[in-house]
């Protein structure tokens, strides 16, 4: 077993290889080589081939939607456009601190209410044409306009205005003082206002950007991404190889079988099942992050009574769902956020498995029935069962049904009934702060409106004034705001993790050069290179 050299992180890593046994010995090294370390550091590749090519196996399916960044949120697009598109500002991959992309520096600070950003000289789109302010303003006023409903606006609530302050620099007004103004620009990736005005659709289908890689093909028949070295582009991350292709595998023994067999370099998600299959070269980086599996209440029925939320989550045998259910990948929640979060504090309202406390709760909401709906997504697939019997044990008429993650969605959004609904969800591939981790669920119309139709209660109100004061301080002042908003949030539960996730990346240590895993859905490839051709 070999441990990577310590970060300055709160997240535990560890990386496999063929010394380790199924997902329980698995666990078990991660208990014993716990640290506070995170990513996978430098991997043992040699130097990087500048005609190298990078393989990768995706398990997100490429969706019905396109890689429009004002729309899109699907794990695989999002991780595309990573690679092509930029901000004028990003997130380093592992750290999720904020660095200068498009900007030429971090945001300058004018007053408390405004700001400015400089745009990177000599900039250029990967189609040649230059970066101009007029594209930094059209790109934050398309993710604005109400219109496009787009779900990054919520992020953006603090913006007064974004305008021309030249032809090199834009001002940043806010509508009060804001402390997150470096992180929260990194959501908004900036796009080439005549390309998308001149035929939107296309643009959606294959985005031109800034990023250090351009999209040469997406085919849905073929089920491949293709990138290539975008040669326009000059930031301090250029592309390490010449191009990348990645076959989308939501199978999970076929993208177990694309790693071992060196089809492809890296694949995210790796089966607990599959642990043992990784040998030399590969290594495996286990990382502990915000990802979880939530359950989702709907307010317009009987459920809008706390106490009936409330028994459902003391119904659920947390360890046996970790344990057995998750192979022991995952950690039931004691707060919204994980225990290696920075802003974390075990919450006011733990809950733990409590059958005859959930029996006697549900009885005194006058709970007879209980529609429950969950996804089928393969790496909760153990869990599930376990949280149909906990729900069956109740003594109520329980129904549970299984669906692809966009057919319980839309089944929802037309009406029709449930009572909960379980899935898995991590907004923190936006950002990592607790303002923007809350936001997600608890603010965007999408979920707190639309779904779990929480909006417009007394909790709702209550919180959104609580994360309005938070951005406004910083520090411990700040963190203190964001632990009480985690406290009403475990009280009330409209949306609650069960558990957060260690989430498996396995890659090959002898061809990819400087791989970091990340702990939230996809691959990131910035900075890393190939050996192989």
């Amino acid at each position: 077993m070999a441990i990577s050299t310590p970060r300055a992180s709160r997240r535990d890593f560890i990386r496999l290889t063929s010394t380790m046994g199924m997902a329980a010995g698995f666990a078990a090294a991660l208990a014993a080589c716990g640290g506070s370390s995170g990513g996978s550091g430098a991997s043992g590749a040699g130097s990087a081939n500048p005609d190298g090519t990078i393989t990768a196996g995706i398990s997100y399916e490429l969706g019905t939607s396109g890689y429009d960044p004002m729309t899109t949120t699907a794990g695989l697009t999002v991780a595309a456009n990573w690679h092509t598109l930029e901000g004028l500002t990003e997130l380093d991959a592992v750290s999720r601190e904020a660095y200068a992309a498009l900007g030429k520096d971090l945001p300058m600070k004018v007053d408390d209410t405004t700001y400015e950003v400089a745009l990177r000289d000599g900039a250029k789109f990967s189609d040649g044409s230059d970066v101009t302010v007029e594209d930094v303003v059209f790109s934050f006023e398309r993710v604005l306009d109400p219109a496009n409903n787009s779900l990054y606006s919520q992020f953006l609530t603090f913006l007064e205005s974004v305008t021309a302050k030249d032809d090199t620099t834009v001002t940043i007004k806010t509508k009060h003082p804001y402390s997150l103004v470096a992180e929260r620009l990194s959501t908004v990736k900036i796009v080439p206002k005549a390309v998308v005005e001149a035929d939107p659709k296309a643009f959606d289908m294959n985005p031109i950007g800034s990023g250090p890689y351009k999209m040469t093909d997406n085919s849905a028949a073929s089920q491949t991404v293709v990138f290539e070295r975008n040669d326009n582009y000059n930031g301090s991350h250029p592309a390490l190889a010449k191009k990348m292709t990645w076959q989308v595998l939501p199978d999970d023994t076929t993208r177990t079988n694309a790693i071992t067999s060196s089809t492809v370099q890296a694949i995210d998600t790796v089966p607990a099942t599959n642990l043992s299959a990784m040998t030399d070269p590969v290594v495996v980086s286990a990382d502990k992050g915000f990802s979880l599996v939530f359950v989702m209440f709907n307010h317009q029925g009987a459920f809008a009574d706390v106490k009936a939320r409330q028994a459902i989550m003391y119904a659920l045998d947390y360890e046996k769902i970790c344990t057995t259910g998750m192979g022991t990948l995952a950690t039931a929640a004691t707060c919204f956020v994980q225990e290696e979060h920075p802003a974390y504090k075990k919450a006011s309202t733990v809950y733990s498995y409590d059958a005859d406390k959930a029996k006697s709760l549900l009885a005194e909401a006058g709970i007879t029935s209980i529609e429950t709906i969950a996804t089928d997504h393969g790496f909760f697939s153990g869990a599930r069962p376990i949280i149909k019997e906990n729900l069956e044990a109740l003594g109520v008429s329980a129904n549970f049904t299984e669906k692809k993650s966009k057919e319980l969605y839309d089944y929802i959004k037309n009406g029709d009934k449930w009572d909960i609904a379980i899935a898995p969800g991590d907004p923190s591939v936006f950002g990592n702060d607790a303002d923007l981790l809350m936001r997600w669920w608890y603010s965007a119309d999408l979920w707190a409106n639309d779904r779990m139709h929480w909006k417009g209660t007394e909790a709702y109100t209550k919180l959104q004034a609580i994360l309005d004061e938070a951005v406004q301080v910083e520090g411990d002042a700040q963190i203190a705001k964001w632990q009480e908003a985690f406290d009403l949030i475990a009280e009330n539960v409209p949306l609650y993790p069960i558990f957060h996730r260690t989430t498996p990346t396995a890659y090959n240590n002898q061809t990819l050069v400087s791989f970091r895993s990340v702990n939230y859905p996809g691959l990131s490839f910035v900075d890393v290179g190939s050996t192989q051709v």
